[in-house]
């Protein structure tokens, strides 16, 4: 949700309407962002606030005390069925309506380290049964809890701590009588079961040598770039009066070269689906699981154990210095408006962050930079570009070291160098000329709507249950000195983010927890914006794949680049996903551009036939069909020719049949899917081209019916014909080959088809490090299941598949 909710955008552009015409010619050709809020704030109503008002309540991020005693419940039932991830992210929403240092609390960390140790993540089992005692979890329950925690000790191999805990229980049997058949007696037999198993433990320990192994590092560049902050020496910064900045290879670049690894100068977690309390089917507590149940709201880390924000319940994240980090920094003006930024959607709450990230910086240079540039000129005017001035240089000096450098670039300092600080995104372009007066309008007011309530909650408030009566940021002069100010420049921001905030993503597994082979797709995780990243043009056949990991985006080469060469990303339009037309209308519509990209000129030569992925083919010859609204076999010798509508009405129909195998699969009816994917099959080879994606559809599906029976060899076989349509759509290195070569080594190896798994595993393996780099969790499975192949005795080797 990067823009309002629909009912704000609705209400907006009925006001827009209803402005007498030349109120809205004064905001049309207004030639400045601060005429352009000026207007359109001082057009913002009271009933216009009580409308936001009711809308922002929907979205309550208070804590509810009768919340936390609902959500262990429904956490119980969920443990009890064996959804030990429902139940933990159920007692994390729990946890997040508690206050500190109470019984509740203490029961829902108790209880979702129950759910995290039968997950096998003892580590943070322990953290949870720590936080359990901190807040006062009660004396009657403390034995069954400690011999969980002996549990996850002997596991993970910490003896000398597992022997102390055993001792503090045994030593607190000793002070009790018991009584026979109780649950002490009980308690005092699992007791002498975990010390059987810590003995067994030290006995093996000592008999297997220390293990060599050692995780990978975290990847950081060899040679960091002296002028570009976070990309490699073979990075160089140009500038284009007609590219803008862009980013060229200083030399020979090789596929899977690491160039830039950047950490987001801000980033927002997208809420995922959200809707208001008064619309829920089921209570004011909802229980779906989104991406704020799963990802920390600061670092993004992936985590069943958050840790909740002491003020609201919506802001959770992996530890308690996240929280206190992200506090410091940003939320604690932002907790009292969680409701209000949901409602006002991504693009406001990045603007927002921005502005508040930037005091921490140079809080006088900006305030005096927005000043001037509010009473002068615009704050995109290319004439009035802000120069980022160290704190060792007097404004007199570095006016004339400014005069000094030939040609400056926007965005970086004077001495040239373009870092990953407030000066660079501040001189991200808003393209304020191109975004339509409704748009702009709408933009306008939310942020009003927001300086408003920012006003009216008064960031000098004093905070909740933090060390500190007053948090830095409350402590920061001037958020407030002037509203315009700080409006015009999240306004500024929220422009920008349309071209240039990026997408954060993460690769999830799919498919049922019981299923041998697991499918991946990528989710939209977060919105970010990354000053170097952003300075990449875009390509509909880019030379370069990122990545992310958190907060922190990798870029690496996919092919080779020439030394000169302009380094380049795709935006979203693939070539490989969109046709010529779409990509030029998303690419002009979104980002205001005409794409020439090779790509784009080369694909003018295939719009006969369209893409191959969606191409049909002849029913008698099995030739390519060309044409427009009737298609003609490409064959000389053959006369066939159909009606496009009526293809395409067939393959809809495939689609829906396609559809139903699928929901057959899921509810695991296998060998019906099979029969009816089976005839499916045929059908597709009748007027499909052989590249066509439902054909591909359809044998992946097969492979996934047959490995869920155990038939390795049919599986693999049809997950090879899946392989090529992939291959043949997206290209032999691109990371959809990566992935469904994934999948086909996952088969591989199941069924012990030794020297084929090894096979698949270098090829996975190879394009996988290309786009992903060796911290991929693909990557560690792959590895796992070479060595796993090599350690195999000749036995167990079964036959080729």
């Amino acid at each position: 949700m990067d823009l309002p909710v629909d009912e704000w955008k609705s209400y907006i552009l009925q006001k827009w309407s209803l402005l007498p015409k030349a109120v809205r010619v004064t905001i049309s050709t207004a030639e400045t962002l601060s005429d352009i809020f000026l207007h359109s704030s001082s057009l913002l109503q009271p009933e216009d606030e009580m409308f936001m008002k009711k809308l922002s309540r929907g979205y309550s991020v208070g804590k509810d005390p009768d919340a936390p005693f609902f959500y262990r419940e429904e956490g119980n039932k969920k443990f009890q069925e064996k959804d030990y991830i429902g139940a933990a992210v159920l007692y994390s929403k729990g946890i997040s309506h508690c206050s500190p240092d109470t019984e509740d609390i203490s029961l829902c960390y108790a209880n979702r380290s129950a759910a995290l140790f039968r997950l096998g993540q003892y580590e943070t089992c322990l953290e949870d049964i720590i936080r359990a005692q901190t807040h006062g979890y009660p004396e009657r329950l403390q034995p069954k809890m400690m011999l969980r925690k002996t549990e996850c000790l002997v596991t993970l191999g910490r003896l000398q701590e597992a022997s102390q805990t055993i001792s503090d229980l045994e030593r607190n049997f000793s002070a009790k009588p018991i009584k026979e058949a109780s649950p002490c007696q009980i308690l005092q037999k699992n007791v002498h079961y975990l010390k059987m198993k810590l003995k067994e433990k030290k006995n093996l320990l000592e008999m297997v040598p220390a293990a060599l192994t050692k995780a990978f590092e975290d990847i950081s560049l060899k040679e960091e770039n002296k002028q570009i902050s976070g990309a490699s020496s073979s990075v160089g910064l140009c500038s284009d009066p007609l590219k803008g900045r862009y980013l060229v290879a200083t030399k020979d670049i090789f596929p899977g070269e690491l160039l830039v690894k950047e950490n987001a100068f801000v980033s927002v977690l997208n809420p995922g689906e959200m809707l208001p309390l008064h619309h829920s089917l089921q209570s004011n507590w909802g229980t779906r699981i989104t991406n704020g149940d799963l990802y920390c709201h600061g670092c993004l880390k992936h985590t069943l154990a958050t840790v909740p924000c002491n003020g609201c319940s919506y802001a959770r994240y992996c530890s308690q210095e996240c929280m206190q980090q992200a506090w410091e920094y940003y939320h604690s003006t932002e907790c009292a408006l969680g409701g209000l930024l949901l409602t006002l959607g991504v693009f406001c709450h990045v603007a927002l962050r921005l502005t508040l990230l930037a005091r921490f910086e140079d809080v006088d240079n900006v305030v005096r930079k927005l000043c001037d540039e509010i009473s002068n000129k615009d704050l995109c005017s290319p004439e009035n570009q802000t120069l980022d001035k160290p704190h060792n240089y007097s404004q007199s000096e570095c006016e004339e070291k400014y005069r000094q450098v030939e040609n400056p670039i926007p965005g970086c300092s004077i001495d040239g160098k373009y870092e990953h600080n407030y000066n660079a995104v501040f001189n991200l372009l808003p393209h304020t000329e191109n975004h339509s007066p409704e748009h702009k309008f709408l933009c306008a007011l939310s942020i009003s709507i927001l300086c408003r309530q920012l006003k009216a909650t008064n960031l000098q408030a004093v905070t909740p249950d933090l060390p500190s009566s007053r948090s830095k940021a409350a402590m920061i002069p001037g958020l407030c000195a002037d509203q315009n100010i700080w409006g015009v420049a999240m306004l500024r921001h929220m422009l920008q983010l349309q071209c240039n905030a990026q997408a954060i993503t993460a690769i999830q597994q799919t498919g049922s927890k019981e299923s041998f082979v697991t499918s991946s797709k990528q989710v939209r995780l977060a919105t970010g914006i990354f000053p170097v990243v952003s300075l990449l043009n875009h390509s509909c056949s880019p030379n370069t794949s990122l990545s992310f990991a958190g907060t922190v985006v990798t870029i690496r080469a996919t092919q080779q680049i020439g030394k000169g060469q302009e380094i380049l990303h795709c935006y979203g339009p693939h070539e490989s996903r969109m046709s010529i037309a779409e990509r030029q209308q998303k690419l002009k519509s979104q980002y205001f551009f005409d794409c020439s990209c090779p790509a784009c000129h080369t694909e003018e030569l295939r719009t006969a036939v369209g893409p191959r992925w969606e191409a049909f083919c002849c029913n008698s010859c099995r030739a390519l069909m060309k044409g427009n609204a009737v298609l003609s076999c490409g064959t000389r010798s053959c006369t066939e020719s159909i009606s496009r509508d009526h293809l395409l009405s067939r393959l809809q129909q495939l689609q829906q049949q396609v559809e139903m195998a699928q929901k057959l699969l899921r509810n695991g009816k296998l060998e019906q899917a099979i029969q009816q994917l089976l005839v499916y099959q045929q059908d597709a080879k009748s007027f499909l081209w052989t590249e066509h994606t439902m054909v591909g559809k359809i044998e992946d599906n097969l492979a996934q019916a047959y490995a869920a029976l155990g038939d390795w060899q049919k599986s693999a076989a049809h997950l090879q014909k899946s392989l090529q349509v992939v291959e043949a759509r997206y290209g032999p290195t691109s990371v959809e080959v990566g992935h469904e070569l994934f999948k086909l080594a996952q088969v591989l190896f199941n069924g012990f088809a030794v020297p084929e798994a090894l096979n698949t595993i270098q090829k996975a393996e190879k394009v996988l490090l290309v786009h992903f780099g060796p911290q991929s969790s693909e990557i560690k499975e792959l590895q796992e299941m070479r060595s796993c192949l090599l350690d195999l005795p000749p036995a167990f080797v079964g036959p080729s598949v």
